[in-house]
């Protein structure tokens, strides 16, 4: 029974490691609202970075802090920092 229960919970990472990438590769640009927060300071995000692991919301003043960094590992960058030149 455990060797069941522990290819059932192998198979169902697996599963899941597996949906996370094809997501990630496939990930359409969305329009990002007041309601998309940073992930690190809680302001809105401006920046969406989608990484093998998930997404990542960012400001624009984080997101341009940590952009060497998020190029180098992301899958896919989404800046609309140039929103707020705009008054948006």
């Amino acid at each position: 029974m455990s060797t069941m229960s522990t290819s059932i919970t192998e198979a169902a990472t697996t599963s899941s490691a597996d949906a996370a990438t094809a997501d990630a590769g496939s990930t359409p640009e969305r329009p990002l609202t007041t309601a998309d927060r940073c992930d690190a300071c809680g302001a809105q995000a401006f920046v969406r970075v989608v990484l093998a692991a998930g997404e990542l919301l960012f400001c624009a003043h984080h997101g341009r802090q940590n952009r060497q960094a998020l190029e180098r590992r992301a899958l896919f960058i989404q800046d609309e920092s140039s929103r707020l030149a705009q008054g948006a």
